[in-house]
């Protein structure tokens, strides 16, 4: 038996989520489609973040284990052609019994894109959250200083959340404005169902200046979901990178196709 790693990237904003569901179209859902029509033999993946509806995946990772015999680029070619046009493998790779696409996992990268314009932008619509009023970059960056560390973040779980413990590290939070765009990015050792939407929903609210930028670290300390800001919406979303051992010699996502992406490498630079 051998376990085989894949590199997938997907637009959510046509499927109810990642995790199978016995009614909606879901992202494993049409891998595990693609990869039993190529396969010829029903498999089963595991996967190392599961994104909600609506939520994009730019670095998701699977792994499943067959007895089939076949090169990376077999399982690449192969099982994209299956696939709509919405999903696609990036990579494939041999991985040791000992890796676990979400158990091996000591970090995960989520990016959020926000388009700040008074009107807003079919162009955008699934690709994008949107506010249309300006927002005070510096007050959301300030904010966000109360979030670094290891802290309890209850106050951004949703009800539904399964996490044995609310307890994360947030390792970095990173904010960028270009031009009618607002790049958020979250770096953290794991994130709670709804965090980072929920994260943006109060750095929002500040951003607008309903609340100062202390008032983070209050909704952070009162542990309480109520005390926090509404959901704010999916289309934005992005599950970027998943970090893992560098045992592992997991492939870093291709990001090229997404040209904002760029603003993070340029940020890189010295």
């Amino acid at each position: 038996m051998k376990r085989i790693a894949l590199g997938v990237q997907y637009d959510g904003s046509a499927f109810c989520g990642w995790q199978s569901q016995p009614h909606g179209k879901t992202v494993q859902d049409e891998l595990e489609r693609a990869l039993r029509e190529f396969a010829q033999t029903p498999l089963q993946t595991v996967v190392a973040g599961r994104t909600d509806t609506g939520v994009h995946g730019l670095g998701q990772v699977v792994h499943f284990d067959t007895e089939l015999d076949r090169t990376d680029f077999s399982w690449i070619r192969g099982t994209n052609a299956f696939l709509p046009k919405t999903i696609a493998v990036q990579w494939a790779k041999p991985m040791p019994d000992e890796f676990h696409a979400r158990f091996s996992a000591f970090e995960r990268t989520y990016y959020y894109v926000l388009y700040v314009h008074p009107f807003r932008s079919p162009m955008q619509a699934t690709r994008a959250g949107w506010v249309h009023t300006p927002l005070d970059v510096d007050a959301m960056r300030a904010a966000t200083a109360h979030l670094i560390g290891e802290h309890d973040f209850s106050a951004f779980r949703s009800s539904q959340c399964q996490a044995k413990t609310p307890v994360k590290h947030m390792y970095q939070i990173d904010i960028l404005q270009q031009g009618d765009f607002v790049h958020f990015r979250f770096r953290a050792n794991a994130f709670l169902h709804h965090m980072v939407r929920n994260l943006m929903g109060c750095l929002v609210d500040i951003g607008r200046g309903r609340h100062p930028a202390e008032w983070m670290a209050e909704v952070l300390a009162s542990r309480d979901r109520d005390c926090a800001a509404p959901t704010f919406m999916p289309d934005g979303l992005y599950l970027a990178q998943v970090g893992y051992p560098e045992q592992f010699a997991v492939p870093a996502p291709h990001t090229g196709s997404v040209p904002w992406s760029t603003v993070w490498i340029e940020q890189a630079k010295p």
